[in-house]
């Protein structure tokens, strides 16, 4: 492969160690990302495996998203509190895939750091409105459990509204701090394991992820406190025993708690971790290995909060066949489906 088409992978800074051919040079951070120059047999790569995975990731997310905006957009009767947070956190996930297709044919096609910096941006506003989004559901749920009588409001709604606008107007900014200068093209010894992001940047967005998950635990917990003690008072109330269908119910909701918070911890976790101990000296394969599972948590959104939802499961059969099963219009609300 010549000189004139290396491979680089479009999300770090270039691996010393795969340091293009040619003379050697003192400045590791002029040098190109080229697998064949680890070894004269080794396979000559037109486009980063890696790279297509993430692209993929972003195909699968915008379009699994892309239904789930339409659904709620297209149905009026999808206008609650609650649907406008899943609507959100869609829209978000559905921003975020459309970034990582993006950056992947603009790095491949154009090699512009302009076009690079609004690809990158746009993956981080994106992702970060998805994660907050993620936080004001969670907020949702427990407003909606703690004050269940005075829930549904017109202030509940003001509420969202001003939740929606907040998070999407922090997203944009930290979006934006690429774009306005806030990266490490100048100055490559500054990169994070992301490029173009600079270590501080990253930093910031880490230590936040970390708070958030904080907060989101605690509200969680406080979520399975209530839901208990809702069960517990109707068994008294009624005489149930615990091997009843509501005992039972109950305790499946709690273990779809821990599964939401498990399943988001998981996909994020590793590469925030990694974001802090990281720079970009680090080889780029533990970059990827961190950041594909984090792309994943957009995929899994969808199935939590969206397809296991009554109305717009109901919504979503209207639209692909013109009908509603009688499985799913008459399945009743467990407290499973906290």
């Amino acid at each position: 492969m010549s000189e004139e088409s290396p491979v680089t992978p479009s999300w770090m800074t270039p691996d010393p160690i795969w340091a293009s051919t040619g003379a050697v040079t003192e400045n590791i951070t002029a040098a190109t990302f080229s697998p064949a120059a680890v070894s004269p047999q080794s396979p000559e790569w037109l486009v980063n495996p890696w790279d297509v995975v993430l692209c993929t990731s972003g195909a699968l997310i915008a379009c699994e998203n892309g239904l789930v905006v339409l659904v709620i957009w297209h149905n009026p009767a999808l206008r609650a509190p609650m649907f406008l947070l899943i609507g959100s956190l869609a829209l978000a996930d559905l921003l975020a895939g459309l970034g990582l297709v993006l950056h992947f044919f603009f790095a491949y096609l154009l090699h512009s750091d302009p076009t690079q910096l609004l690809t990158v941006g746009l993956v981080v506003a994106s992702f970060s409105a998805s994660i907050f989004s993620l936080l004001a559901i969670t907020i949702d749920r427990y407003l909606s459990l703690y004050y269940a009588l005075t829930y549904n409001s017109e202030r509940t709604l003001t509420f969202t509204y001003t939740m929606l606008v907040l998070l999407w107007g922090v997203s944009l900014c930290l979006g934006l701090l690429p774009v306005t200068g806030v990266n490490c093209l100048g100055a490559e010894s500054t990169c994070s394991v992301v490029r173009p992001l600079t270590k501080n940047n990253v930093a910031v967005l880490s230590v936040s992820f970390l708070l958030l998950f904080g907060l989101m635990l605690q509200l969680y917990v406080q979520i399975c406190k209530i839901v208990l003690h809702h069960a517990h008072q109707i068994a008294l109330q009624h005489h149930f025993l615990t091997a009843t269908p509501h005992y039972v119910t109950t305790r499946k909701g709690v273990s779809t708690l821990a599964l939401i918070l498990g399943t988001f911890a998981a996909c994020w976790m590793p590469f925030t971790v990694y974001s802090l101990v990281g720079d970009y000296t680090y080889p780029p394969l533990y970059t990827y290995a961190t950041l594909v599972p984090a792309t994943y948590n957009s995929i899994i959104n969808p199935l939590i909060y969206a397809f296991r939802n009554q109305e717009i499961q109901r919504a979503l059969w209207l639209v692909c066949c013109g009908c509603v099963p009688a499985s799913v219009a008459q399945r009743a609300r467990t407290p499973s489906d906290v």
